[in-house]
């Protein structure tokens, strides 16, 4: 089998602690994402709208406009920050996701930057399928009132690594991204995500590891800390899942950073195992990684 991780790899989820002032939430940021990188994290997760609080209402108000690229600092002072960042760091940075603008269009997207170690953004991810639901008694929440949604997979080549996937909270739900993402060659699954305390408790550890299962892949899963003052009420518990679908790693509530040691041996033994790859029965099912797939490639 030919290898996925062309070398191990320190993985950093940061569990950051957001409020309303968005300066005071990129600042926290820089200090949480640097104490990763002296810890020797090379590549740094932040949550889901690490930049300012979750919510339909906030969408607008923290909204950054990022087209054309590269924007300016007035309009998208979170690029900006990443960018410095990632090469203060010398790692590569998913600046978890943002409330975006786009002015062509007039709509607002959920959307997730990924900066190289020289600070060049080589990845863009709009956020694919909106977290819609109503679960009676428990919680009712649309982001498609605000927001519009991606339309398209985005895979990563990180040269001295291989190939990541990136994809946003809810995206997690719909196994087809990360059944393409696996299919073509990712050793990584990132999901910067803000569940609740009602589906975190249902679903946040089980989908990590099936998406893991399903593809024996690593899985990455990064929350905002819980606040429990806040109007939406993140569940916290940042995870790494390994392939063979055992977390490695996992987060408290609170704002905290959690590491994982990535490597190609857990790969091939979770696949010489069990090995799905050559078992799979495309006479009887299509293989969804076929056709058509708009991919953002760095």
């Amino acid at each position: 089998m030919a290898a996925l991780l062309k070398r191990p790899l320190k993985l950093a989820l940061v569990q950051l602690a957001t409020g309303s002032d968005k300066t005071a939430n990129l600042s926290r940021a820089r200090s949480r994402v640097l104490e990763a990188a002296q810890q020797g994290a090379s590549l740094i997760v932040l949550p889901e709208c690490f930049n300012s609080p979750y919510g339909c209402q906030y969408f607008p108000k923290y909204a950054e406009t990022l087209l054309p690229s590269p924007p300016s600092n007035e309009k998208a002072p979170s690029f900006h920050a990443l960018s410095a960042l990632a090469k203060e760091a010398n790692a590569y940075l998913l600046g978890g996701s943002i409330p975006e603008y786009e002015t062509s269009t007039e709509k607002y997207f959920n959307t997730s930057l990924m900066f190289n170690p020289k600070g060049e953004l080589i990845a863009t991810h709009r956020k694919v399928h909106l977290f819609d639901i109503d679960i009676p008694g428990k919680i009712t929440f649309k982001e498609s009132e605000i927001l519009s949604p991606g339309n398209k997979i985005t895979l990563v080549d990180l040269p001295e690594y291989g190939r990541i996937a990136l994809a946003i909270c809810y995206d997690i739900r719909f196994p087809e991204l990360a059944t393409i993402a696996a299919r073509k060659q990712c050793f990584l699954l990132l999901y910067p995500g803000a569940f609740n305390l009602t589906t975190g408790a249902l679903h946040w550890s089980l989908q990590a590891r099936a998406r893991a299962m399903d593809n024996q892949v690593y899985v990455g899963l990064c929350s905002p800390a819980r606040d429990m003052e806040a109007s939406y009420n993140a569940w916290g518990h940042s995870m790494v899942v390994d392939p063979n679908a055992a977390v490695m790693t996992e987060a408290g509530e609170s704002e905290e950073v959690v590491y994982a040691d990535l490597n190609e041996d857990k790969i091939q033994e979770t696949r010489k195992g069990i090995p799905l790859q050559g078992q799979r029965r495309f006479d009887v099912y299509p293989d969804v990684s076929e056709g058509k797939i708009d991919f953002e490639r760095a």
